[in-house]
């Protein structure tokens, strides 16, 4: 492909009905597991039949509510549940590496939530125990999986854009005080819980950074509340990143390079259209707008039909989202937040 095509080529995202489906299990009960059961229920084949949850009263309630056929007091009983093939891990990112071993350690395939643990060693616990249990495992960045990303990543293959030179990408929104994003000892805090996005799509285009610099301020309760990143790579390209809990941001992202530019409709973490405008002016901007209907959470219904495929394929992890990505893009978020906490100069990781 060159930089005079005429149409965007298609996506090549899994099909959400008619191929390999799992039997998974909920790993806590709440806000974003209720979204991802809505997702997998109206979207997909996929089917959850267990959920668990330190109480049982709330396993009960929460199964009740979603039509799922078991309920269990603890997570233990729910991985010793024989019906149950994969766990979605959905509690705080604190407890990600913790229920993500005991799930692994019972012989369950594993699904964790963004960020998949609170640091790069944290991460690579997981990755080997995974990988000695020999089950699949992987970080639940749901945005990989949307058709516009499939577009995107073609563009990049490609080389459509030529030598992409800048990355700019933001997200954030206003918390209201106090809650789990404000408490340190459940993960708080801006670039764990928004920004892990914007770096995951930096390292998309442009691979691990060769340094980091980040300036930014905490909150009261000293989590990192807003921050900027720019992330310096070996040829030169930059990403200019930001995220926060202070202020709603306009949700964008754009990838320039030497022969044109990619921008992706806000917010572009969920399903959405992106526009290819080529440096050329005698070429037209294209735009590929996902037509399927799916809202905001919704999009993880492409995460799990991929997963599906993935297992039946005998895979151990994604090789669209592999365990490195997100051992990489925790590496990033760790020299971040060393920065804002501490000391402010950028340091080479590479």
């Amino acid at each position: 492909m060159n930089n005079t095509f005429r149409t965007l080529p298609p996506p090549r995202t899994s099909p959400l009905r008619g191929g390999p489906t799992l039997r998974w299990g909920i790993a806590a009960p709440g806000g974003i597991a209720a979204d991802f059961v809505h997702a997998l229920h109206t979207h997909t084949d996929q089917r959850v039949v267990a959920v668990g949850s330190r109480s049982a009263e709330r396993a009960e309630q929460f199964a009740r509510r979603h039509g799922i056929a078991r309920n269990h007091g603890s997570y233990t009983q729910l991985f010793e549940d024989p019906g149950v093939q994969i766990v979605y891990v959905a509690a705080p990112h604190s407890e990600h590496r913790t229920i993500a071993l005991a799930a692994v350690a019972a012989g369950k395939h594993v699904l964790i939530e963004k960020p998949i643990a609170l640091s790069a060693a944290e991460a690579g616990d997981i990755r080997d125990a995974a990988r000695a249990a020999g089950v699949f495992a992987m970080e639940a960045m749901f945005t990989r999986f949307l058709p516009q990303t499939d577009v995107m990543v073609q563009l990049r293959d490609d080389g459509v854009l030529g030598d992409v030179g800048l990355l700019t990408a933001d997200l954030g929104f206003a918390a209201e005080p106090g809650g789990r994003i404000h408490d340190p000892a459940l993960g708080g805090g801006a670039l764990l819980d928004l920004g892990v996005y914007p770096v995951w799509l930096s390292h998309l285009w442009l691979g691990a950074p060769a340094s980091v610099t980040a300036v930014g301020s905490l909150s009261a309760t000293g989590v990192d509340e807003q921050s900027a990143l720019v992330l310096q790579h070996d040829s030169g390209a930059l990403a200019e990143l930001s995220t926060g809990i202070r202020v709603r941001s306009a949700g964008r992202a754009s990838i320039s390079g030497s022969r044109g530019r990619v921008d992706v409709d806000p917010w572009f973490i969920f399903a959405g259209g992106l526009e290819w405008a080529p440096v050329d002016p005698e070429s037209s901007v294209l735009r590929f707008t996902d037509e399927s209907g799916l809202l905001l959470r919704e999009g993880m219904a492409w995460q799990t039909a991929a997963v599906a495929q993935h297992v039946a394929d005998g895979l151990l992890e994604s090789p669209l989202h592999p365990l490195q990505t997100s051992i990489d893009v925790l590496t990033t978020i760790d020299e971040a937040r060393r920065q804002l906490h501490g000391d402010d100069a950028a340091r080479h990781i590479s």
